[in-house]
């Protein structure tokens, strides 16, 4: 009789570092939405993995390691398929663009739902919390290069420089409140809907700018 049998446990697959870190991330991430990011150590992922913690230490040398590592992928495939799906948006009709875009932008959340509570819904680590605003500065860097022409061109905006700041704000804020609307109230919205929504509600307000 094997000592897994005598036990009644079952010893993991033995797999290298590099082919582990990806599960110990999803773990890390299941973790984090459920929890908090808090509540992400190697101790809880490796019970959440049912393997011991040297497992996960030869994964990720701590838990700030890890952190960073489970927010860095989660943010660079969110946000590269949020960014296309934002910039897909294009047209003459200002409140057809507006709308596509939220749409898109939407349809991404849905995709991504972990992600974008991880990024955007939890409160940030003290040790990694430079990560989670990384992300909303690229975003935020990529809304002004969207933005700025799209307002001169639809209606002239003057002092654009001044007011253009304040306007990627409440983008950006509308963005996030639409996330969290979306994954709040799952059974309210589809995507199209709450983005039709937002669409014309943020274009008639960059239009009075």
């Amino acid at each position: 009789m094997t000592d897994a049998v005598r036990t009644g446990r079952v010893r993991a697959a033995h797999l290298g570092p590099e082919r582990r870190r990806p599960e110990v991330l999803d773990a890390a991430l299941a973790i984090a939405v459920k929890s908090g990011v808090g509540a992400v150590t190697i101790g809880a992922v490796a019970q959440h993995l049912g393997v011991t913690r040297p497992v996960v230490y030869s994964c990720f040398r701590d838990r700030v390691a890890l952190i960073e590592a489970l927010v860095e992928r989660e943010g660079e495939r969110l946000l590269a398929s949020a960014l296309a799906a934002l910039h897909s948006a294009r047209g003459d009709d200002p409140e057809a663009v507006f709308v596509r875009g939220y749409q898109a932008f939407l349809d991404v959340v849905a995709d991504w739902p972990d992600a974008w509570r991880l990024l955007f819904s939890a409160a940030p680590d003290p040790a990694v919390a430079d990560k989670f605003q990384r992300a909303r500065r690229e975003m935020a860097e990529s809304a002004t290069q969207w933005l700025r022409p799209a307002l001169t061109a639809w209606w002239g905006v003057t002092d654009l420089d001044h007011k253009l700041p304040v306007l990627v704000e409440l983008f950006m804020s509308s963005c996030e409140a639409a996330g969290r609307s979306l994954l709040d109230q799952p059974d309210d919205w589809t995507t199209q809907e709450l983005g039709e929504l937002y669409g014309r509600m943020i274009c008639r307000a960059f239009s009075v700018a």
